[in-house]
């Protein structure tokens, strides 16, 4: 009677894992359909984000090459006496953990302004309310992978190596991606109703970079912070493979190829589900 009944909890089980995976399928299609719909407002916005950032400037698009220069030759000067002497070619160490760490910065603050920027738009007509994040989060990417024109600058002035596993810097900035879309959609959701959230953010953003090893090498820390930030920063882990392929020409680690995706898939589940829960209610708030 007992092994009846353990097996027919097993069978409505399995059915049951079998109709929601099933209704998971059907929703993510339609998601998909909605946002194929929607493909050229996807474009225009992508391509509007990018006009503004550089409107009425004379260089133009040469920004994204010569801020990240600029920004790295000041902090090389000011940086290089202490920290020199424990990183090898520390320009290069600098500038690759800067790229990196710039773009989630901008790309999460951008998402936190998406909704409440498109309020008017929102009451008027009806538009997919995710668009205009993720509109942000790939805008900001175009711009970081023109920045990387300027990393390619410093490897040749430093006489790095510089070999085909360049390609393979897609791995981490991939990651990097999945994992400011989630971020960027929760906060992008919970901004509407909260608004100091984008004063909360830029505090911890000033403490999430002094905790990520941008201009200092990890080495150098205590036992004990090294093992917080080697464990509990997702930005080590993109910064580590980005670095292990740029500076040393080595295949990223796999452990933390994993990691990374495990936090970048954990962000975007947290992110989607957020905002599903709550966009209903947008129009309310903006």
């Amino acid at each position: 009677m007992a092994h009846a009944a353990v097996k027919l909890w097993i069978v409505t089980s399995f059915n049951f894992c079998n109709k929601c995976m099933e209704q998971d399928m059907k929703l993510l299609v339609l998601r998909w359909k909605g946002f194929y719909k929607y493909r050229n407002l996807f474009k225009q916005l992508v391509f509007r984000d990018i006009k503004l950032k550089y409107r009425r400037s004379i260089l133009g698009y040469l920004w994204s090459v010569l801020n990240p220069l600029f920004v790295m030759l000041i902090m090389v000067i000011v940086f290089s006496s202490i920290f020199r002497s424990d990183v090898e070619n520390f320009p290069l160490y600098l500038l690759s953990g800067q790229i990196l760490f710039n773009y989630m910065n901008e790309a999460t603050n951008g998402a936190i302004q998406s909704v409440m920027g498109a309020g008017g738009l929102l009451k008027k007509i009806y538009v997919p309310k995710y668009i205009f994040t993720v509109s942000k989060v790939t805008s900001t990417l175009i711009t970081m992978i023109l920045s990387l024109l300027a990393l390619l600058i410093v490897a040749a002035a430093t006489q790095a190596p510089v070999s085909w596993k360049y390609i393979l810097i897609i791995l981490p900035i991939a990651e990097l991606y999945i994992f400011c879309l989630g971020l960027g959609l929760f906060l992008a959701q919970a901004a509407v109703f909260f608004r100091d959230i984008q004063y909360i953010y830029s505090v911890v953003l000033t403490g999430w970079m002094y905790l990520t090893p941008i201009f200092y090498p990890i080495t150098m820390l205590p036992d004990t912070l090294r093992f917080v930030i080697t464990r509990l920063n997702p930005m080590y882990y993109y910064i580590e493979q980005f670095r292990q392929i740029v500076m040393y020409g080595m295949l990223p680690n796999w452990k933390l190829m994993c990691y990374g995706l495990m936090i970048g898939a954990a962000a975007v589940v947290i992110g989607i589900y957020s905002f599903q829960n709550n966009q209903d209610k947008f129009i309310l708030y903006v």
